[in-house]
């Protein structure tokens, strides 16, 4: 189990230190998380807000992990490599926007 800590730790530095995505959408949970809590909102909203932002770094990690695995295999264009690295962004964006929907949902519930 320590190693496996390790080896988290690791990603985490390693995909801070190589992807921008990453670093800015941290930047922005950074922001955002504790405004969720200092909003007030109930127990479950909270949970929402900071839920739909962890799960944006999440998929953003996988995708860092997919674009690294095939990168690795060559740098050629290859259809099938084009089309995973496409697909892990399009992951990447679903997560945004559902990032955004859980957002104005909860805060336009109780504020406008």
């Amino acid at each position: 189990m320590i190693a496996a800590l390790g080896y988290s730790r690791q990603g985490m530095a390693s995909a801070w230190r190589f992807e921008a995505a990453f670093r800015q959408e941290c930047a922005l949970a950074l922001v955002l998380v504790p405004f969720a809590f200092w909003l007030d909102l109930g127990l479950s909203e909270t949970l929402w807000l900071v839920a739909s932002l962890v799960m944006v770094l999440v998929v953003e990690l996988l995708n860092s992990a997919i674009e690294a695995v095939v990168d690795r295999i060559g740098p050629e264009h290859h259809e099938l490599a084009g089309r995973a690295k496409d697909t892990a962004s399009a992951a990447v964006l679903l997560t945004l926007l559902l990032a955004i929907f859980v957002w104005a949902m909860v805060l336009g519930t109780h504020f406008f």
